[in-house]
């Protein structure tokens, strides 16, 4: 009864929400947005705790003629899920409200945009709690919808235009996988209900099951971003308003890795094979995520590429927790679910913090070109020190939470290679081997990106001098560093709270050989606790460390005189702002070592004399694989079109007979029947 009137209460201030943002005045839509957002979330985290607490909660809706009746539950996936998007969704719509005072005059374009955000997070929850096929579907086109007009809210660009109009695009092709999944379901058991589909492959060929599972896993993919279902993404995080960049990287690609982990919960399947083939996947995309990331100038950019790298290690923790169910390992199911879950929590606040950072950053220079920036840590110390914090994170450096994560992804690889199955040496070999090399280009990547951005010297003059952005830009990032640095620092934390959403896996995958464990008992049988504390205790040390040699550094130099001079230019006087590295001669020898995999356009000049008054030197590179799957077969369909542009001639009369031609023909069309079955009948 309880769930039902807060399912009631959450409507009542969705629709409510949505009417307020529509006719208020402008100063006060952005705070209706957030405060929507922040009751609505309050609601729905209200049952998610619980459920990660173990008492799940479950009630039916009486349907329509539509849609019958709708299955909700929120047990431990769901309440994990729904608790890291509605953090992310308070910290994106608090950082909305600063960011999006520029475009105060705006009016029709920011009451679509705050009803589109109410509308993204509620229907990212509803995701979340439907357990009915259809109403999972409508709840789905609501929310890609709604994320589409957040995206193409700079819709006057032609360039933003297109990245929502192909984000769409690519959003419904998955959306048609999905679609046949459910459809397929329900032909063979007269069910929309995800226990249909439980019931279904229980008694289906593990072939067969695994055909169906990798159709929702395709249709999943599209949203989550698993390479070669990635192109959107690198056009549409760019195109976006930095606080909707961060939403869509943090949580709305993470409802597909939910879709992802659900299916697994309900379909019953060759889990080894799966394995393998999910194990794949995430290593490729991780190595060719990151790898295109390294290359890209706009930061953005390179910001969405390593959100493709970073779902690819979300799905070498699933890859490994499936092979641990396929072969009967609890540890590899454990170390593997509660990476991947870990991860899904990490990624949404580092990867969020970085594009407000840059958001931040782009207000005050109105440049999100890598080429163009530096020296920005003098104007903007905070924006600097916090993408910095999220940059490490990220890179997976301790004291912070993506180390934690990662050490659970590897510590289930390493155990693989001691398990008594020899066919997992290889693969485990192979992913270990993927997953460093992923964590030392991301260094690379980052290293770039921080030192070109923010050390330094400006490479260019600005029409208005930089400036740190506002307090409420500031107080959202501030909010997510203590998260990042709270698990990192206490990563005992995480078991208890991870325990329920890895028993589901447990208990759906196999049996404990007749051992009965308790969710937070089967952890920490396996995660090695005082190791966690260990890291916990050391990384608090070190933090203690740098703050003591910081402040005796200070108090020692206080009374120093301090003398600013020019940079020494090796015995030469020049223009030093050139001088500096740019971000594309800091990756060059790994550009060209790399150069088979990538497209690469260049423009180049010649150079005159020791200091060229005009020099131009530029690289392009592209994604080989969006060229070869993608624009390719395009040009293809367009150049057959454009053979038949002569029936588009301008010409009304024209038009007029092609009218009369189709009524004809479809009168013709009964007559035509009839002589077809008078032959037939000879």
């Amino acid at each position: 009864m309880i769930v039902y009137f807060l399912l009631i209460v959450s409507l009542f201030v969705t629709f409510t929400g949505v009417l307020l943002a529509s006719f208020l005045p402008v100063r006060l839509k952005a705070a209706i947005g957030l405060l929507t957002v922040l009751v609505n979330a309050i609601i729905s985290s209200l049952p998610a705790v619980r459920a990660i607490g173990g008492n799940s909660t479950a009630m039916v809706m009486s349907g329509s003629f539509i849609f019958g009746d709708i299955p909700l539950r929120i047990d431990a996936l769901s309440g994990w899920f729904i608790l890291i998007i509605n953090f992310t969704s308070i910290t994106g719509a608090w950082y909305g409200t600063g960011y999006l005072k520029a475009y105060s005059e705006r009016r029709s374009r920011l009451s679509m945009h705050w009803i589109s955000y109410i509308l993204v997070h509620f229907s990212m929850t509803a995701v979340c709690v439907i357990q009915n096929g259809l109403a999972f579907l409508v709840a789905w086109e609501i929310m890609t919808f709604s994320s589409f007009l957040l995206v193409i809210f700079e819709h006057h660009q032609k360039e933003t235009l297109r990245a929502g109009i192909n984000f769409l695009i690519q959003s419904h092709i998955g959306v048609l996988l999905l679609s046949l999944g459910f459809i397929y379901t329900s032909t063979r058991t007269g069910s929309f209900s995800f226990d249909s589909i439980r019931q279904l492959t229980e008694g289906m060929l593990p072939t067969a099951s695994l055909g169906l599972y990798l159709c929702f896993f395709a249709g999943f993919a599209f949203k989550a971003g698993f390479v070669p279902f990635h192109s959107w993404l690198p056009y549409a995080h760019p195109a976006a308003p930095a606080h909707i960049s961060g939403l869509m990287s943090g949580v709305i690609i993470k409802t597909g890795i939910y879709g992802i982990l659900r299916m697994i919960l309900l379909i019953k399947t060759d889990y080894t094979s799966l394995g393998y083939i999910i194990l794949s996947v995430s290593v490729l995309t991780g190595i060719y995520g990151v790898m295109l990331a390294i290359v890209q100038h706009n930061i953005k950019k390179m910001l969405a590429y390593h959100s493709i790298e970073n779902i690819g290690i979300i799905g070498i923790g699933i890859g490994l927790g499936l092979l641990g169910i396929g072969i009967n390992s609890r540890v590899l199911v454990i170390c593997g679910f509660a990476g991947a879950l870990m991860h899904v929590l990490n990624h949404s606040l580092f990867k969020s913090m970085l594009f407000y950072s840059v958001g931040s950053v782009y207000q005050a220079t109105h440049n999100l070109n890598i080429e163009k920036s530096g020296g920005l840590i003098k104007k903007m110390p905070h924006t600097a020190m916090l993408f910095l914090v999220a940059a490490l994170a990220i890179c997976g450096f301790p004291p912070f939470n993506g180390f934690i994560s990662e050490i659970f992804i590897y510590l289930g690889m390493f155990r693989g290679l001691s398990t008594s199955n020899s066919g997992l040496a290889v693969p485990m070999i192979v992913s270990i081997f993927g997953f460093t090399f992923i964590g030392g280009l991301s260094m690379m990547c980052f290293s770039k990106a921080f030192g070109i951005v923010f050390l330094g010297k400006p490479r260019q003059s600005y029409a208005h001098e930089p400036v740190e952005a506002a307090n409420s830009m500031l107080a959202p990032k501030y909010l997510v560093m203590i998260m990042i640095v709270v698990i990192g620092l206490l990563p005992v934390l995480v078991i208890p709270l991870l325990s329920e959403s890895v028993m589901l896996f447990i208990r759906a995958g196999f049996s404990l050989s007749g051992q009965v464990f308790q969710g937070n008992q089967a952890l920490s049988s396996v995660l090695p606790v005082h190791l966690l504390t260990m890291i916990g205790i050391c990384s608090a040390g070190f933090i203690l460390l740098v703050t003591l040699v910081f402040l005796v550094r200070r108090t020692i130099t206080r009374n120093n005189p301090v003398s600013i001079g020019p940079t020494w230019g090796c015995g030469y006087t020049g223009n030093s702002e050139k001088m500096q590295y740019t971000a594309s001669s800091f990756v060059r020898s790994y550009r060209k070592l790399a150069e088979p995999m990538f497209s690469i356009h260049q423009t180049k000049s010649p150079v005159e004399g020791l200091f060229p008054e005009k020099v131009q030197h530029e690289t392009h590179v592209s994604d080989k694989m969006e060229e070869k799957f993608i624009s390719l077969p395009l040009e293809k369909i367009r150049s057959v079109f454009d053979r038949f542009s002569f029936l588009q001639n301008g010409n009304t009369q024209t038009y007029v007979l092609y009218g009369v031609l189709f009524i004809t023909f479809i009168m013709l069309i009964p007559f035509i029947i009839d002589i077809f079955r008078y032959i037939m009948s000879f």
